[in-house]
């Protein structure tokens, strides 16, 4: 599975009250950039890539893949390389918090 396609599965794992108050747009850049939009307490993913990112993760596949399934802590994959993060790090880190990694 690419991991745009496991992307796609996000707004089923969204957790709503976890974002609460939160606004952004989160880019992942890996084989296929797709950016996810979360906003009044909604969550959507698009192909491509958003102008107006508030973050952006940069993955193989497979890493972002584990990553979001909490399979590969993200602070060990930023340190090894694995992950470049650009934009708001706070909102990094918050990421896996805004979805429940059981329904991935």
């Amino acid at each position: 599975m690419s991991a745009a396609d496991f992307l796609k599965k996000l707004p089923a794992a969204f957790n709503p009250s976890a974002a609460a108050g939160t606004a952004c747009v989160l880019q992942f850049n890996s084989s296929k950039p797709v950016y996810v939009q979360i906003k009044d307490g909604q969550c959507a993913v698009q192909d491509g890539s958003a102008g107006n990112a508030d973050v952006t993760i940069t993955m193989e596949d497979d890493d972002l893949i584990a990553l979001l399934k909490g399979e590969l802590n993200g602070m060990t994959a930023f340190m090894t390389g694995k992950l470049q993060v650009e934009g708001d790090l706070m909102l990094a880190q918050r990421i896996a918090s805004l979805f429940d990694a059981s329904k991935l």
